[in-house]
């Protein structure tokens, strides 16, 4: 049994439950360089964890998705140190015991896990990494007299066009992140969906929850350039006048340990 553990960077709390858990997890641990840095210890790059046969990550959201793109589909389990923690179910006290039942059952094959759809983005000679969380395409600046020409299809249908700032295609699990600030709906994470929502829009429609199987393209124009960008990480610049493709990502991210407890951090939100 191969355990592997990311800790949020610069973080010693973090840094301190790393170390709790490979000293009495009964499992081969390997730490990402920055804890093992840390911890005095050895290490590897967060993608060579993808050979392990589960990953801890120990942070926030953001520590969260940043380890997820670097090694899913292997199953991770979130220890929550951030102040929501819509991605991560186990609490810093829980750790070990979550952590030591969660290698019990993928030993025993008697795991299961949460599987949360990530979204892909691709154009013309190019393509973005999946995102758990959001794809947006984006003008060159936001405000008034800016953003970009846009025209947004479903299955080749026509849904909205016009100019904005920009779109944000999202997930369901992402509904609660940059989604909710543009004033997108809150879309609990079982509900196999993409939502679109328009970025200030000049003459918007309604966010429109769509199934992970339709095509969405989102046709843009009237910008010098533009930038297609995944989880607020990763980013493409495209030369309009181009067409963004999106669609559901080839592999999942796979959840180990307890349910994602949706409704308690909302109550987090407040």
């Amino acid at each position: 049994m191969h355990l592997g553990i990311v800790a949020k960077r610069d973080t010693p709390r973090a840094a301190e439950l790393a170390d709790r858990i490979r000293r009495r997890v009964d499992a081969t641990v390997t730490l990402d360089e920055a804890t093992a840095e840390a911890l005095d210890a050895d290490g590897r790059a967060v993608e060579a964890l993808s050979a392990c046969d589960l990953v801890v990550s120990i942070g926030g959201d953001g520590t969260f998705l940043f380890t997820a793109r670097e090694v899913s589909p292997t199953p991770i389990m979130g220890v929550n140190l951030g102040e929501v923690g819509f991605l991560n179910a186990v609490s810093p006290g829980d750790c070990v015991e979550a952590v030591e039942t969660a290698v019990d059952r993928i030993r025993s094959g008697d795991a299961t896990f949460q599987e949360l759809p990530q979204i892909r983005a691709e154009g013309e000679g190019w393509s973005l990494p999946a995102a758990v969380n959001e794809i947006a395409t984006l003008g060159p600046q936001r405000g008034r007299n800016n953003g970009l020409g846009m025209e947004l299809r479903v299955d080749g249908e026509l849904y909205s066009g016009g100019r904005a700032d920009g779109v944000l295609v999202s997930t369901a699990a992402g509904s609660t992140a940059y989604n909710l600030s543009e004033g997108g709906p809150l879309v609990h994470p079982d509900l196999s969906a993409f939502v679109i929502t328009e970025m200030c829009a000049a003459e918007s429609m309604p966010s429109l929850a769509v199934p992970t199987a339709a095509e969405i393209t989102v046709f843009v124009d009237e910008a010098d350039h533009a930038f297609v960008i995944a989880d607020g990480r990763t980013r493409e610049r495209i030369d309009p006048p181009t067409t963004v493709r999106l669609r559901p990502a080839e592999t999942p991210v796979r959840i180990a340990g307890p349910p994602l407890e949706f409704f308690a951090a909302l109550g987090k939100l407040e």
